[in-house]
């Protein structure tokens, strides 16, 4: 987890830093522009952000990968995640639940809320799909409570941004827990990734990248 967060935070800082540069050439501290030729640099550091992304996702599709061996080894079920080609992944612009219903779409776009800051989002909402699907009214108690430690009380380690009057109509509902609990706050967080989130993924390096069609052996695209 350490590690993990530490290659959060330096491929944020590395983002920020290529985001902040301006197209006219960068600025060095008083003002001073630098020269033309130093711009070469940002291409460079592109293609390092992209090398990145892909390391990130790999990370997230490992653990997906073995959460999924884990729970279907009794079942004698082995799955393995391989890069989508570049039509599948252009499915992925046509509808934001195209891209939430994919296995890869789905990683890549919460390695993208990461590097955002912004991944508590995406993590309520998977959250709150595993809650409806528990059946055991016990397991739901508890896990309604869950919910509410980690997204919605007042400075939750993961606290989502919603109305005041959400939050408390939640905090009543876990009283006695039902399916519904979180229903307005997921679809809240679901119509924000939506409408902000979503459309920046699509226009980020990544994406483009999934999208160009390049002859590349399936053998390499395993993770």
């Amino acid at each position: 987890r350490a590690a993990g967060a530490a290659f959060g935070a330096a491929w944020a800082m590395q983002s920020a830093l290529l985001l902040a540069v301006p197209h006219g050439g960068r600025m060095e501290r008083g003002g001073r522009r630098r020269s033309e030729p130093e711009e070469a640099d940002k291409g460079s550091m592109k293609r390092t952000i992209i090398k990145d992304w892909k390391t990130r996702l790999s990370y997230f599709l490992q653990n997906s990968s073995n959460s999924n061996k884990r729970k279907s080894k009794k079942a004698g079920k082995h799955r393995n995640y391989f890069r989508p080609s570049p039509e599948e992944a252009q499915l992925w612009s046509e509808a934001f639940d195209e891209l939430l219903a994919n296995k890869y779409g789905l990683a890549a776009f919460r390695a993208f809320l990461k590097s955002e800051f912004c991944e508590e989002n995406i993590e309520f909402w998977l959250a709150c799909e595993d809650f409806k699907k528990t059946k055991s009214p016990q397991k739901l108690t508890l896990k309604a409570k869950k919910i509410y430690n980690d997204f919605i009380e007042k400075e939750a380690p993961k606290e989502i941004n919603i109305d005041f009057q959400t939050k408390n109509m939640i905090a009543q509902n876990i009283q006695e827990a039902t399916h519904t609990c979180f229903s307005v706050a997921q679809k809240r967080v679901y119509s924000l990734m939506e409408n902000n989130s979503y459309p920046r993924f699509l226009e980020s390096e990544f994406y483009q990248e999934l999208c160009k069609k390049t002859p590349i052996s399936r053998a390499a695209q395993g993770t």
